[in-house]
């Protein structure tokens, strides 16, 4: 719809706003997330107690953030891993992030680095919305944020990125969350390729779904995937995990390290996030980080 969020932003958002009062002990702390949407923690409670007479119940999508604790658990752990890269890049010396498709990302107004500069790329009508709610929810704009919006069927990144402000000579951190199964293959190769293109000390970190290999995971997965093309978002790519190195040293990226979703949360928690097995929504998710020019992180 015209200025307003996707639900996929939606939908994370309310996760990472439901994690700071469900979850302990906290992967990620946001204490905006909840300031932001403009919803107070019991309003979140409730929604995360879904029954036949809740008002809560019709908001569908929001309440899949709310209510699916591995996936919740997930959206936590991405951005605390994305967040950590990007401390230890501003902590070599990197003085820019890009965060591709940021949509209700608190981080730009949480960020503890002096001079870091962070660019949020994102669709016209989503930053249209988030910096609505900024302005009714009282939060500020910290100087060091530029948004950039970059829609993709008349911009090119390149050109909307530079004319923000954003340096290709210097180092950069780009993080790339929730958004490359909703791109077609040579989409995503295409975003990559740029990412590869700066001069400086570059590192990328972006989660992917993985190919299903069983024809159980296959049933499973298409699914899924006609949820999400029934509300209009539906997935292009996947990928596998030597697939994806490959194409990343082809592109000069030699340090990576890639986790799958549930190793990520369990690495957050002591060793263990207490599922049952691997949760069906997990199974095919991975997150990667790839960096070239710079030292791998300790």
């Amino acid at each position: 719809m015209e200025n307003e969020p996707s639900r996929t932003a939606l939908t994370t958002a309310y996760a990472r706003a439901y994690h700071q009062i469900a979850d302990r002990p906290t992967i990620l702390t946001d204490p905006l997330a909840a300031r932001l949407l403009g919803v107070t923690a019991d309003e979140l409670a409730e929604l995360g107690q879904p029954t036949g007479d809740n008002p809560g119940a019709g908001l569908g999508v929001l309440q899949v953030g709310v209510t699916d604790r591995p996936r919740r658990l997930f959206f936590a752990a991405r951005s605390r891993f994305a967040e950590d890269r990007v401390a230890e890049a501003a902590a070599a010396g990197a003085r820019q992030v890009v965060i591709l498709g940021a949509g209700l990302d608190t981080f730009a107004f949480r960020n503890p680095h002096a001079g870091l500069r962070v660019f949020e790329v994102d669709h016209p009508a989503t930053q249209a919305w988030k910096r609505e709610r900024l302005t009714v929810s009282g939060i500020d704009q910290p100087e060091g944020l530029t948004f950039v919006p970059v829609d993709f069927e008349t911009d090119t990144l390149a050109t909307q990125l530079e004319t923000a402000g954003f340096s290709r000579t210097e180092a950069a951190v780009f993080v790339w969350l929730g958004v490359v199964f909703y791109l077609t293959p040579d989409a995503a190769r295409a975003t990559l390729e740029y990412v590869a293109g700066q001069p400086g000390p570059v590192e990328v970190i972006f989660d992917y779904l993985q190919s299903a290999n069983t024809d159980q995971d296959r049933a499973q997965m298409q699914v899924r995937e006609n949820r999400a093309a029934a509300v209009g978002e539906p997935w292009f790519s996947y990928f596998t995990p030597d697939g994806i190195a490959a194409q990343l040293r082809a592109l000069g990226f030699a340090d990576i390290e890639d986790h799958s979703a549930t190793d990520l949360i369990a690495g957050y928690l002591d060793g263990s996030a207490e599922f049952e097995g691997e949760p069906q929504a997990l199974r095919p998710v991975r997150i990667v980080r790839a960096s070239r020019g710079q030292a791998a992180p300790s």
